[in-house]
């Protein structure tokens, strides 16, 4: 009888090599249609890149033309639609594989508040989508003006910040005096 060591870090690589596999033949099941055929889930993959001033998304999309994809922006929601046809025709005898997905698709993005939507730009080039996000303007402090001494002879200064103004105020804050 040999000995074989037992190494507990290949036990657990083997392990997570399952579970991956699992979970891979899980989401790239074939579904069924209502025609019969085999048909696989298409999901695009798509990339979100942040530059400068744009986000940019870019979205695989081969074998479709800008006409097979809309695009919408509502409520801060980005969303991005289309359908790929399947190109094969029925045909009795002979053997085919078919490994191309196909199908309606929709993939939806929150954008961050502040976005202008009249701004967004989209372009196709290649079978590759890329829609341009302008980053939202960040709010900027405001001057506020205080004024020193009361009636005709008050002076204004500029105190550059931001200002918050409490609702509600308690007689200790209040000033003697100042209703």
């Amino acid at each position: 009888m040999a000995l074989i060591r037992w190494e507990p870090a290949a036990e657990l690589n083997t392990i997570q090599t399952e579970m991956n596999r699992l979970f891979n033949s899980l989401f790239d099941n074939p579904t069924r249609p209502s025609s019969g055929t085999m048909a696989r889930r298409w999901i695009p993959a798509m990339d979100l890149v942040e530059t400068g001033d744009h986000y940019v998304l870019r979205a695989d999309l081969p074998g479709l033309s800008e006409n097979d994809v809309t695009i919408e922006l509502e409520a801060g929601v980005l969303t991005i639609a289309g359908e790929r046809k399947a190109e094969h025709t029925e045909e009795n005898g002979g053997y085919r594989r078919f490994e191309r997905s196909y199908g309606s698709f929709s993939r939806s993005l929150t954008l961050p508040k502040g976005v202008d939507a009249d701004a967004v730009e989209a372009s196709f080039d290649r079978g590759v989508l890329e829609v341009r996000i302008p980053k939202p303007e960040q709010i900027k402090p405001r001057k506020v003006t205080i004024s020193v001494g009361s009636g005709s002879t008050a002076r204004h200064e500029v105190v550059e910040g931001t200002a918050t103004v409490s609702e509600h105020t308690t007689p200790e804050a209040t000033p003697a005096g100042v209703a």
